[in-house]
This record gives structure tokens, C-alpha cells and sequence, in this order.
């Protein structure tokens, strides 16, 4: 069976740093063609409920945008595929735009995707990732309307997203011929193209890669790593779960802080849903769960 390019996303720091970065190692050892890392955000317009809850995780365990460039850092240096940053126009804007192009291209970042930073409402994203050397990603869905779409392409973006439906991440997408053909048309202009938004299958990714750089999925992976992590009927098993200590704060006062326990992950725990999210990622790249690199 042949592979497929996977953009695979993963939240920074979702449930630990140490486990984040188990998960962008176990997603490059399965064989991805790109990854897509977030910083999480408390008010995601975009995120479904697996990849919000991951946030919300994160942020009571005191993630910071320092700590996700530093995190990057480390994954770039090892990693032999773009990496891209996925996160949200307040993270940027608060730090200050440049300077958040500046930190990124430092760490290594090949781009950026902001969904709520559109070309012309922008806060100069745009200008500042060119000058930083960044591909900044613009988000469209296929029924953007014609002049918008002129609008963007005329910019000569080497890459753009496709939201393969409206809403939110995680419900899953059923493809239509309309939707293919609008993906082979985007291609047709010579950028890049990534699809995602409720893939969740091998036979999804099978039917879209054909018309795709790389089929971007999400929620499916978030969500495999948390029920692993998670197994709350299963105390005895090789994943007995998280472990409670005590809040730590969180980014820029947009978590709340006060929201739930931190979990810490125990080593056994991380190790048997490192392995569960490498196999499922496997699958997705090349029909193999038990596929080693």
C-alpha cells in the first residue's frame, strides 16, 4: 500500500512538554510529511472539543508562547519535514506581530497558520512573516466566493489551507466531487495545498491525496493520545492515566488558571500512548499500524 503526505497536528505541551515532545518524535517516526505544532489559545474559534480540551490542559499547566518557540526549537532541530505553527490572532498580536514572526523563524518554524488573521484584516501577519522568511498559510473553504479567492491568489501565497468543510475541527467530513475539484483547481495555480477538518480514516486520506501537498488531521490524533492517556476504567492497564498535582497558571492570564488540577504524566502512561498515537499515525501514512522507521 503506498504512503500518503500527512500534515499531523499536535497541541504544544498537551497534557506536559515532555509528553509533546514524545508526540512530535512518535508523529516524525511515522513517517509524516509535515507538522503542524499548536500553541494553545482559551477562546479558539476553530477548535473542536478533543483539540479544546487539549488546550485547556495545557494552559492550566502554565504553557507559555516562550515555552512553545523552545519546544519548537528542539523539534526542528531533529526534524527532517516543515514544521509549521498553528495558533490564534491574540497570541500574536499581544506578543507583537514581527516579534512573533522573528521567534518563529528562529526556532525553525517553515510557517505559520493563524485562522483569524485573514489577508486584508492581517495586523501586517503577511509582511511580517515574508520579511521573517515564513510561509504564512491563508484558511479557505471551497465556497469562498470568487472575488475573495482572486483576492488571495493574487497574493501568490505558496501555500493555502483548505477547510474541507465550514465550522469547527473534529466532526467528520464527508468529500464530495465539488470539493475535489476545487482542491485540484487550487493546485492548478501552483501553491501548496493542505486539506484537513474531519479526516479521520485511511480511506479518507486515500481519497484525498491525490489532490493534496498533504492531508492535514488533527482532532483523530489528539484524540487517540488522550484516550490513552486518559483510561479511567482501566487503572491497572499500561496506561494508568494522569496523575493530579497542583495549577501552575497559565499564558497572558487566557487560561484560567483555577480551572482543574494539572495532570502529570506518569512514564509508563506516556510511553503506551506515544506507541498507540505512532501506530495510528502510521496507519494514516501508510495503511500500517505496525509500520517502524
Amino acid at each position: 500500500m503506498s504512503t500518503a503526505p500527512i500534515m499531523a497536528h499536535m497541541v504544544s505541551h498537551y497534557p506536559d512538554r515532555e509528553t509533546s515532545l514524545a508526540v512530535a518524535r512518535a508523529l516524525l517516526d511515522a513517517g509524516v510529511a509535515y507538522l503542524e505544532v499548536q500553541f494553545p489559545f482559551s477562546d479558539p474559534s476553530a477548535d473542536g472539543p478533543v483539540i479544546q480540551q487539549a488546550s485547556t490542559v495545557a494552559l492550566a499547566n502554565g504553557f507559555k508562547v516562550e515555552d512553545g518557540f523552545a519546544l519548537l526549537a528542539e523539534i526542528t532541530a531533529e526534524a527532517e519535514v516543515p514544521v509549521y505553527v498553528m495558533t490564534y490572532a491574540s497570541l500574536v498580536v499581544s506578543r507583537g506581530v514581527e516579534a512573533f514572526c522573528r521567534a518563529a523563524a528562529a526556532a525553525g518554524v517553515a510557517g505559520l497558520i493563524v485562522p483569524d488573521l485573514p489577508f486584508d484584516y492581517d495586523e501586517g501577519l503577511y509582511a511580517a512573516g515574508s520579511a521573517a522568511g515564513l510561509d504564512v498559510v491563508p484558511v479557505v473553504v471551497a465556497t469562498i466566493p470568487e472575488k475573495r479567492l482572486a483576492q488571495i491568489l493574487a497574493r501568490r501565497p505558496q501555500s493555502l489551507y483548505v477547510a474541507l468543510r465550514a465550522g469547527i475541527t473534529g466532526s467528520e467530513t464527508v468529500l464530495d466531487p465539488a470539493s475535489l475539484e476545487f482542491l485540484d483547481r487550487l493546485r492548478a495555480e501552483g501553491c501548496r495545498v493542505f486539506g484537513g477538518f474531519g479526516v479521520r480514516r485511511r480511506e479518507q486520506v486515500e481519497a484525498l491525496a491525490p489532490h493534496l501537498d498533504a492531508v492535514v488531521v488533527g482532532s483523530q490524533l489528539v484524540r487517540t493520545l488522550s484516550t490513552a492517556l486518559e483510561n479511567p476504567d482501566e487503572p491497572d492497564s499500561a496506561a494508568p492515566g494522569m496523575e493530579v498535582a497542583a495549577p501552575r497558571g497559565s499564558e497572558n492570564g487566557r487560561g484560567s488558571g483555577n480551572a482543574g488540577a494539572v495532570r502529570t504524566v506518569p512514564a509508563a502512561a506516556r510511553a503506551a500512548a506515544v506507541g498507540a498515537l505512532r501506530a495510528a499515525a502510521a496507519e494514516l501514512v501508510s495503511g500500517d499500524g505496525s509500520r517502524e522507521r
